[in-house]
């Protein structure tokens, strides 16, 4: 392979036992100086790309464990050392501020930011809430949503981006990424055409939902997401806005409050109680858990698509 190691000298190997090999992993294989084209990815949707373009190539491990709230990731002195020994960092640059830092201060020659690979936009109120000295993230002071792998069409841009991130970095294997990345694109095409055909004719085309995260879904196929809480999943709506919130629901005809799988249903529960309207799962997909409706991306989004077509009364 032709691909720029960080070797540790052997005597400082040697001295460092076995530990050098399994402290920098999430799982059973070594992360950093594998044969094989070594990825640390920053959470799932960056690690699923990594998987389904890397293939039997690649070596890819995650910085967010499963089940962890991405956004509250601090990064360990092993994760530091994982990211200095890899071939290449996949991250969303704004999601996860602590990410961000961590690459940035690594010798790693390969860093690809997701979020220059695709046009990120301002959905108002779609940002997190990162508390720094000012309460806001730079992010959010900036408007911009990170959450453009909801978006299919977005993240095939992002895939292709990726794949040849890939190919460059490494050249030995870059007919395959290419095959694999056309591969991925090709079934983002099909989750596209599977939403827009879902959902273009429905009852209703407004949501609910705990916050703010499908800014670019509802964009990309025509509907309307209201967060009920904002940039917070966890906040308790005010009075105020639960009454605003089940004239909407009487207005727009909405019968569903979308809650997540990684934060509390409580907000969700709340409003669906006060204003009469049931509540389901719609699935950021910022990690896979047992929790989850499906295994993987494409299953998690074709059960989201089945939710809303629920809940917007689509034919």
């Amino acid at each position: 392979m032709n691909v720029r190691r960080r070797l540790i000298p052997a005597a400082a190997a040697a001295s460092l036992g076995l530990g050098a090999l399994t402290a920098c992993s999430s799982d059973s294989a070594a992360t950093g100086n594998t044969e094989k084209f070594d990825v640390v990815a920053s959470f799932y949707p960056m690690a699923f790309l990594a998987e389904q373009i890397g293939g039997d190539h690649a070596n890819v491990t995650s910085l967010t464990e499963p089940g962890q709230e991405p956004h509250d990731l601090e990064i360990s002195t092993q994760q530091r050392a994982q990211l200095e020994e890899a071939d290449a960092a996949l991250f969303l640059k704004g999601l996860q501020p602590a990410v961000d830092e961590a690459v940035s201060q690594t010798g790693i020659e390969t860093k690809i930011d997701a979020a220059s690979l695709t046009h990120l936009e301002d959905h108002g109120g779609a940002g997190h809430s990162h508390e720094g000295e000012e309460g806001h993230s730079e992010e959010e002071e900036h408007g911009r949503d990170p959450h453009v792998w909801l978006d299919p069409v977005k993240y095939a841009e992002i895939a292709q981006g990726v794949g040849k991130a890939f190919e460059k970095a490494d050249p030995d294997h870059a007919a395959d990424y290419k095959k694999n990345t056309e591969a991925l694109v090709k079934k983002l095409g099909g989750l596209n055409s599977d939403f827009e055909n879902g959902l273009k004719d429905s009852r209703s085309k407004v949501f609910f939902t705990n916050h703010a995260a499908f800014g670019y879904l509802a964009e990309r196929y025509g509907l309307t997401q209201e967060a009920i809480s904002g940039v917070d999943p966890e906040s308790e709506p005010s009075a105020a806005r639960v009454k605003e919130l089940q004239q909407e629901a009487k207005a727009d005809g909405v019968t569903t409050v979308f809650y997540e799988t990684l934060v509390s249903d409580r907000t969700a529960k709340t409003l669906a109680r006060d204003a009469n309207l049931k509540t389901d799962v719609l699935d950021p997909l910022e990690g896979i858990t047992d929790k989850s409706r499906g295994d993987d991306y494409f299953q998690v989004m074709e059960a989201n698509l089945k939710a809303l077509r629920t809940a917007l009364g689509a034919k």
